[in-house]
């Protein structure tokens, strides 16, 4: 059989069913969004959600490209739907920077070997490299975004919140250790876990969608 044959027979990376699919778990994603509450291990503004966890499905189904266009659609709606809590784009952006952390690292990972065990694998890495960039961004760009829109640039206000949960924070560093990176590590925790026990059902039913 000649290239141009083997070309003709494979499917398109994108297809429109995939991207309904897609479009599909977007709206979950947002709906999610809405079922949120603040935790007790950060300030309020840091809010708890399990949105990420369509993404990871679609992207163990579909593949990481997939996994990014549902977290782009989730970001970009809540950015254009959302004023009734504005954060000047800053929740949406680190959202998005932090979802797809989480979410295409796994995908990749899960692709190569499609396995109970590399997906426990792929969730573990992806969720302490998730963690880890967080509490990065948030030190040296997402905590001063902030602190410039709401604060009028002090970030000793952010700093004194985290304060009144733990007393002994002082600077940035203990901010992001004891607040943003366990944040961010139960959060990976709880969607890896749901992921684990509703995925199988699920794919079954993403991948036929897809290949109608």
């Amino acid at each position: 059989m000649s290239d141009l044959a083997k070309n003709k027979d494979k499917k398109p990376n994108l297809s429109t069913r995939t991207i309904v699919s897609c479009g599909m778990l977007a709206a979950c994603a947002i709906i999610l969004t809405y079922l949120e509450f603040p935790t007790f291990i950060a300030p309020s503004f840091y809010r708890f959600n399990i949105s990420d966890l369509p993404a990871l499905i679609g992207g163990f189904a579909m593949g990481p490209l997939a996994a990014i266009i549902i977290e782009l659609i989730k970001s970009l709606v809540m950015l254009l739907i959302n004023p009734s809590n504005p954060t000047m784009g800053i929740g949406e952006l680190s959202n998005f920077i932090l979802g797809c952390a989480f979410v295409v690292p796994a995908s990749i990972i899960y692709r190569r070997k499609k396995t109970k065990k590399t997906a426990v694998i792929a969730l573990i890495a992806s969720g302490l490299f998730m963690a880890l960039l967080g509490a990065v961004l948030n030190a040296f760009v997402l905590i001063p975004m902030y602190a410039s829109a709401y604060f009028n640039g002090s970030i000793e206000s952010i700093l004194d919140m985290g304060a009144a949960i733990f007393p002994f924070i002082d600077s940035m560093f203990d901010f992001c250790l004891v607040c943003v990176l366990p944040f961010n590590l139960i959060k990976a925790l709880v969607v890896s876990a749901i992921t684990m026990f509703i995925y199988k059902p699920l794919s079954m039913l993403i991948k036929g969608i897809s290949n109608y």
